[in-house]
């Protein structure tokens, strides 16, 4: 499908909304509900008005030019979701690679990143697996995201929004749930106002690890302590801590043969089952001051300090044959420091009759890495060939020293952003500095390189609203990133010497407000990536700035309550992206990694009575490429899963969620074509909560 008909397409969806005389009723009571929205933290059901994020400024979803999916507290709960990942798989427009089997890490709309990760809007990017039982909602905002969020983001950002404290309420929550598998957690949400105005809060959990592969196990300790303080009517204060303990298994699942995952080894650990282990301890402190200068000016400032420390090793696959396996292996640990200080000021006023919401705002920020890693060797061989059996027998190895390395970086940041009410006209327009500053040093040579990088990344965008729960929006955005990568890693002398990659995003689309409890959208967009490193195939060992893609792109979500006790939350999503420059590293129009053509997400919940209701979604993709070779396919799936809830009480609710109802045979993510993960099959949990 051609960008033209995408935007044709969207034409004529928006045509249709425009004037729906079958709906004429509902969206009169929509427009008296949704013309005067009051963003609030909290969550109605599925769907959420909160856009914020998306701006600095208090917005409603409705009105910010750009597709943006929230998984609200309620619907992490009915699917029982408790790691990041897993809830990403409803999302449209987002893609999951295994990560390497110890961290998060993601493709959305076709652009890989381990760093554009993002807690309560401030950045957390090291490579680690994110909890979600301190969490109150995921927010995926699509499109390169630089305005708000600075370097990266090209294809967009995800945002966690942490539980707050409640100085109105006294209340406390305790869950825990078990599989067939003998996975099984606990978990605490207690709330207590403390004296006028000022809460503490804490959530903490403990969760074992087990799963259908042979060699799989782990837990996870996490605790978070937050307190809020109403200091007068016009200052809040929040301070939040969190420490998260995860060990597992490394698990780089199974390799492929012939283009295809190797099939009958669904089960089998093509890895070292003492070896392979991996541990993130994470300490998160934060604090916040929002205050009210006026009645319509506000500043708010953040602080937030971050420790990493990080360790994985791992034997994992990277080929095979039909009777054998090739083999290699390497351990790695991290260590990393964040500090973050951000300001923001915000002022609504009127110039000549129009209103305005101006937001001005700074952040700077200092990040301290080390990082080491010792590569296996088989005797005198880096790789090595086994049999292929249930069970891999791993030959000795031992440990030599690859790299040892230190890495300082400083940023500094200073964005505007205006917002003009022209009617039913509404214009946003911005831009954002950055600097960022970064000095390397490889300890084991004593070579050191510094490099300096300053961009602009603007975002401008239009909404017209010819009713107030309707909105017709078209965007521009701009991103770039610094050739150390998202994470900053060591700088070589090529990497030193090249500009950063660009982004661009054209976005047009749809939002319409139902109902003010649901909300349908829709959203034709083109991404162009520029300056992608590639091989240089006249200077072997060198490197060119010609590496250009482009994706294009369909999505549309509908989110909320379509009927009394009927809650939804589905998605679909067109992808298509090429790369468009030819190089030594893959030809022109090679179709990019971990896309596929089509996506579908639906999940719902229907309350047959008080106390019995029922849930059921499933998640669909169509073939993709592990890797930009195009050798090897990731087969098209489709699973389904279920849920039953009970209430017993008004304060004991007991849950059933079935995943995989079907017991498909499917293969759920990859990291590049030998680490292809199988994905679960039939798995029952059965969870209850206790409301005291």
């Amino acid at each position: 499908m051609k960008f033209s008909e995408l935007v044709r397409t969207t034409a004529l969806i928006t045509l249709m909304v425009v004037t729906p005389p079958a709906l004429a009723d509902v969206s009169a009571e929509a427009e008296a509900s949704v013309g005067n929205i009051v963003v609030t933290a909290k969550a109605d059901g599925y769907r959420s008005d909160d856009g914020s994020t998306a701006t600095k400024t208090p917005t409603p979803l409705i009105d910010v030019p750009q597709a943006i999916t929230v998984i609200t507290r309620e619907q992490l709960d009915d699917q029982n979701v408790h790691g990041l990942n897993d809830a990403l798989r409803y999302v449209p427009g987002v893609t999951l690679d295994t990560g390497e089997g110890h961290r998060d890490q993601v493709f959305i709309r076709g652009q890989s990143s381990t760093a554009d990760f993002f807690l309560d809007e401030l950045r957390d990017d090291a490579q680690y697996y994110r909890p979600l039982y301190n969490i109150e909602r995921i927010e995926v905002l699509k499109g390169a995201n630089a305005l708000i969020f600075g370097r990266g983001g090209g294809g967009g950002v995800i945002n966690r929004v942490s539980k707050k404290a409640d100085p109105m309420a006294m209340f406390a929550q305790l869950q825990g749930s078990g599989d067939l598998y003998g996975a099984f957690d606990v978990a605490a949400d207690i709330n207590q106002p403390l004296v006028d105005g000022i809460a503490g809060r804490v959530n903490a959990t403990y969760e074992h690890f087990a799963n259908s592969r042979d060699v799989y196990n782990g837990r996870f300790i996490g605790v978070s302590p937050t307190m809020s303080a109403l200091l007068g009517p016009r200052t809040r204060v929040t301070a939040t801590y969190s420490y998260d303990d995860d060990r597992r298994v490394t698990d780089r699942g199974l390799p492929s043969l012939n283009g295809r995952p190797l099939a009958g080894y669904e089960q089998t650990f093509f890895g070292d089952p003492i070896f392979n282990d991996s541990f993130a301890r994470v300490h998160i402190g934060r604090v916040s001051i929002d205050h009210e200068l006026a009645d319509a000016i506000s500043v708010n400032g953040r602080v937030q300090y971050a420790r990493y420390d990080k360790f994985y090793g791992n034997i994992e696959p990277v080929g095979a044959t039909a009777t054998t396996a090739r083999l290699q292996g390497y351990e790695s640990g991290n260590t990393r420091e964040n500090l973050i200080g951000q300001i923001n000021f915000v002022a609504q006023f009127d110039t000549g009759g129009l209103p305005h919401t101006l937001l001005l705002g700074g952040e700077a920020g200092n990040q301290d890495s080390s990082a080491r890693r010792n590569n296996a060797r088989f005797g005198a061989l880096t790789m090595v060939t086994v049999p292929l059996a249930r069970t891999i027998s791993i030959p000795a190895f031992t440990l030599v020293p690859q790299s040892t390395s230190r890495s300082k970086l400083s940023t500094l940041s200073a964005y505007a952003q205006d917002q003009l009410d022209i009617g039913i006209l509404q214009l946003v327009a911005g831009v954002r500095f950055d600097r960022f500053d970064i000095a390397t040093t490889n300890l084991i040579t004593g070579f050191a390189l510094t490099r300096a990088d300053e961009g602009l990344s603007p975002r401008f965008g239009a909404i017209l609203k010819p009713r107030p729960y309707l909105s017709l929006y078209a965007s521009y955005s701009e991103s770039f990133l610094p050739q150390s990568g998202d994470q900053f890693s060591v700088l070589s002398p090529l990497t030193a010497a090249l500009d950063p990659e660009t982004f661009k995003n054209i976005e047009t689309g749809v939002k319409w407000a139902i109902r003010p409890e649901l909300l349908f959208t829709a959203a034709v967009f083109r991404l162009d990536r520029a300056n992608t490193q590639a091989p240089d195939p006249a200077n072997p060992g060198f490197v060119l700035l010609t590496g250009e893609t482009r994706v294009a792109g369909f999505e549309t979500s509908l989110a909320g309550e379509v009927a009394p006790g009927l809650q939804v939350s589905l998605g679909y999503t067109y992808l298509d992206g090429h790369i468009r420059s030819t190089t030594a590293g893959a030809p022109a129009g090679r179709r990019l990694a971990q896309l596929p053509e089509h996506q579908v997400s639906a999940w719902g919940r229907y309350d047959l009575s008080e106390r019995f209701g029922i849930g059921a979604g499933v998640v669909h993709q169509s073939e993709q490429f592990t890797s930009l070779s195009n050798a090897v396919v990731l087969p098209a799936y489709a699973r389904v899963d279920a849920a039953v809830f009970f209430d017993v009480s008004s304060a004991l609710g007991l849950q059933l969620n079935v995943e995989n109802l079907f017991d498909t045979g499917y293969y759920a993510s990859a990291h590049g074509d030998n680490n292809i993960q199988p994905g679960e099959p039939l798995t029952a949990t059965v969870s209850a909560k206790l409301k005291l």
